[in-house]
């Protein structure tokens, strides 16, 4: 399977590369533009495809859906912990399976994650910044052994990277750092909304005394 950094930059991976430790995703994203249309591209055919299959383009997945969304997350988080180069990185992917058994259990009345195009804008890691040793913390790969790595650097901390394509399902569907859970996305909007409405009342000031 295709990494994203391969899709965007349209390279085909190579057949004698060994095989690393990442998440495949490809039945989770499926599954969540059926029952999300609005969170694919609309120059995407399958978005349009999967909008079809929707009558109201408002209508909300229901917690059948939600809960078999985050199992093949979980799910896939779970492979990755049976194979878990270190304790570290299995007890921290443990954490995360936890935090999905609540959600598949209860769900929420609505997917609480990210926008695509939040997740398309989220900070790249230049290689040469990159530490030799460094890698991510759900697939314990080293960033460096990919020649095409793709890394993203989280709004919370500097220090909170990723995979894309290991962060991507998460942070689509629960919304959260998988580290530090700060909500992404949210709470930047909330954060801007405020600026402009200051900006607003700082303008009007100016009238007055104009």
């Amino acid at each position: 399977m295709a990494t994203q950094y391969e899709v965007e930059h349209n390279i085909k991976p190579s057949s004698t590369a060994p095989r690393r430790r990442k998440v495949d995703m490809s039945t989770f994203t499926s599954h969540l533009h059926n029952i999300a249309p609005e969170s694919s591209t609309p120059t995407s055919t399958s978005a349009s495809t999967s909008s079809q299959h929707h009558n109201n383009p408002h209508a909300t997945p229901n917690p059948v859906d939600l809960a078999a969304l985050y199992r093949l997350l979980q799910d896939q988080m779970g492979v990755l912990a049976l194979s878990a180069p270190t304790d570290e990185n299995r007890n921290f992917l443990n954490s995360l399976i936890d935090s999905l058994e609540e959600d598949i259990h209860r769900p929420p009345t609505q997917i609480e994650g990210v926008s695509q195009e939040f997740l398309d804008g989220l900070d790249r890691v230049d290689r040469k910044k990159l530490k030799e040793d460094e890698q991510c913390p759900i697939c314990a790969e080293r960033y460096l052994d990919d020649q095409y790595c793709l890394v993203v650097e989280l709004p919370c901390h500097h220090s909170h990277r990723f995979d894309l394509e290991c962060v991507g399902p998460w942070l689509r569907s629960k919304g959260t750092c998988p580290m530090c859970r700060k909500e992404m996305g949210k709470r930047r909007e909330v954060v801007t909304k405020k600026e402009e409405e200051e900006e607003e009342e700082e303008d009007d000031m100016d009238g007055l005394y104009a």
